[in-house]
């Protein structure tokens, strides 16, 4: 056997497993996934689709080594390795956009046993714009709204827009080095964010896109005229300007963008909350200090309860995630597992 298959069980003796077990039992396929964070997200996704005859078992691509990743995932042998009762969960990355443009895309899109994410990522969707005042509620246990992550993410989307078809198309083209994606990043990363004035930080990351969309116009000339095209694409795909960051890689949207955000409005949320015990324990210290410690103790941190985030499920892109699954194990039950080409396959 090769020393990168996904594990020592073989899709083969899975199923051979499966044929011999009670009637009443369930099938069991066997879900391999990138990382230990991963192991919950798709958990919480594939648990709808479990039913009285079908039941998955999420877990690292391998049990006889510390490899994790993507690659770990994907690059075995794919067709002896992966089936029916074996698939692969991993996230899209660039390569859902890529469509085939690039051999990581073609084997990611074409093998009927890998579902991707469609998103960027999973901490794309936990990022997911409308469910993160609730993120902030589950840190802090406060519910005042004092910040609009929805309005946030759709500017900051409509402002690396551009950037970011570029990089797609450069990227489709191979061009990798002319546009790395440690260069967007650090780009697009938001900086000193005040929450009560956050155009600021903004109209900073607008001023850095501008200059380098600049420097694209004028020193790559063979780009003229073909991004119009690929923009028509990419919306076909999901792609549109008020959702680019569920597109963006997922652990710098979650570190650079959205924590800049998340984290000062929790600890606003968490001094207003022991402001108001102070407040009401009218100089009972003993009551006060009790009180302070019990809130305390029913907190968390807000990356915490980000990776924790399952309020995604409304999201156009898990719609698409959602359906592909469904239509795998459609296939699947039938015997006859068909190629994965668009949204709709």
């Amino acid at each position: 056997m090769s020393r990168h298959l996904l594990s020592n069980i073989s899709s083969a003796y899975i199923e051979a497993a499966n044929r011999l077990r009670p009637k009443n039992r369930k099938r069991k396929i066997v879900v391999y996934v990138e990382s230990y964070d991963d192991i919950f997200f798709w958990r919480s996704v594939l648990s709808e689709f479990e039913d009285e005859n079908t039941a998955f078992e999420v877990m690292l691509p391998s049990r006889t080594n510390l490899n994790r990743g993507k690659k770990t995932a994907l690059m075995n042998k794919l067709g002896e390795s992966l089936g029916g009762y074996m698939i692969a969960c991993v996230d899209a990355d660039l390569d859902y956009l890529l469509q085939r443009h690039t051999p990581s895309s073609q084997r990611m899109l074409d093998n009927p046993y890998v579902i991707h994410t469609y998103a960027y990522s999973i901490e794309n969707y936990q990022c997911y714009a409308p469910s993160l005042h609730n993120v902030c509620v589950m840190a802090t246990l406060n519910d005042r709204d004092i910040f609009n992550f929805e309005e946030y993410l759709r500017q900051y989307s409509e402002i690396i827009y551009e950037l970011f078809i570029w990089m797609v198309w450069l990227h489709r083209r191979g061009r990798y080095n002319d546009f790395p994606l440690n260069n967007f990043n650090n780009i697009v990363a938001v900086e000193q964010l005040n929450v009560f004035k956050p155009i600021d930080a903004l109209e900073r990351v607008r001023k850095q896109v501008n200059r380098k969309l600049a420097w694209l116009q004028q020193h790559v000339k063979d780009a003229k005229g073909k991004l119009t095209p690929l923009k028509q694409e990419l919306e076909g795909l999901g792609l549109r300007k008020d959702n680019t960051y569920l597109f963006m890689q997922g652990h710098h949207l979650m570190e650079n963008v959205v924590d800049a955000a998340l984290t000062p409005v929790c600890t606003i949320l968490r001094r207003e909350r022991e402001k108001d015990i102070k407040m009401l324990a009218r100089g009972n210290s003993q009551q006060m200090n009790n009180e302070l410690a019990c809130y305390s103790h029913s907190q968390f941190q807000p990356v915490q309860m980000l990776r924790r985030n399952t309020q995604f499920k409304d999201c156009d892109m898990y719609q698409l995630l959602r359906s592909r699954i469904a239509d795998f194990l459609k296939t699947y039950n039938k015997g006859n597992l068909v190629r994965q080409d668009t949204p709709n396959s």
